[in-house]
């Protein structure tokens, strides 16, 4: 794909969660999903390794020509663990400041940095919902449409009740979650992008709704 749009996400779950929601909602052939480690092969797919790609390689791209637009969507992840929304923000707004960008102040959903040459705005959506702690699977969650309601809480249900508890840490409960469910659709799947379907996602679900603004505010020409 030859775009010059590029969303940049934390790994290959999330790459093929958003490629299937950019088709989707009608944007697919305007944008280029990409990770880390796709242009360099001592990156690494996680937060932090987002951060350093956008600033080292994907903002001169910018400034240059050779992109017109990027979007970035990285996890809050958790407070505990020394991240978490605030800690995040913070983090790519003090990056992209030394970039010449500053975070608009009223953005109608996602985040949004501005130039200050004019170059194009930059979109950060910090998941789940650029508030609270959590990744992409809380926003899954989030997202569950009204007639799956049932079926996912008797996943929970489930994992309540593993004999001698989980085996994985309380922070990754709701993938756990996400997992069990997918694997008890139709065709049992585990992968992300199986939950980006309109009898799966209640698409009227408002936090639905901002990441779509969010992604056509992004890379709207």
């Amino acid at each position: 794909m030859s775009t010059k749009n590029i969303l940049l996400v934390e790994g290959e779950a999330d790459r093929g969660f958003f490629e299937v929601l950019c088709r989707i909602l009608g944007i697919a052939a305007d944008v280029r999903v990409a990770i880390p480690k796709d242009t360099d092969s001592g990156a690494h797919n996680t937060k932090q390794g987002v951060l350093s790609h956008l600033t080292a390689a994907l903002l001169p791209q910018l400034q240059d020509g050779q992109l017109d637009r990027i979007g970035v969507v990285v996890d809050a992840d958790r407070v505990a663990h020394g991240s978490g929304y605030p800690v995040t923000l913070q983090r790519f707004a003090d990056a992209l400041a030394q970039a010449g960008y500053q975070l608009k102040p009223a953005a109608a959903s996602g985040l949004i940095f501005s130039h200050q040459d004019g170059l194009a705005n930059l979109g950060l959506w910090i998941m789940p919902n650029n508030a609270d702690e959590g990744m992409l699977e809380d926003w899954i969650k989030a997202c569950v449409h009204p007639a799956e309601a049932g079926l996912y809480q008797h996943g929970e249900a489930s994992i309540d009740s593993i004999p001698g508890g989980p085996k994985f840490q309380p922070w990754h409960r709701t993938k756990a979650e996400v997992a069990t469910w997918l694997a008890w659709q139709k065709k049992p799947e585990h992968g992300l992008y199986n939950a980006v379907q309109p009898d799966l996602l209640n698409t009227d679900e408002p936090l639905f709704k901002e990441l779509q603004a969010w992604l056509v505010d992004v890379f709207a020409p």
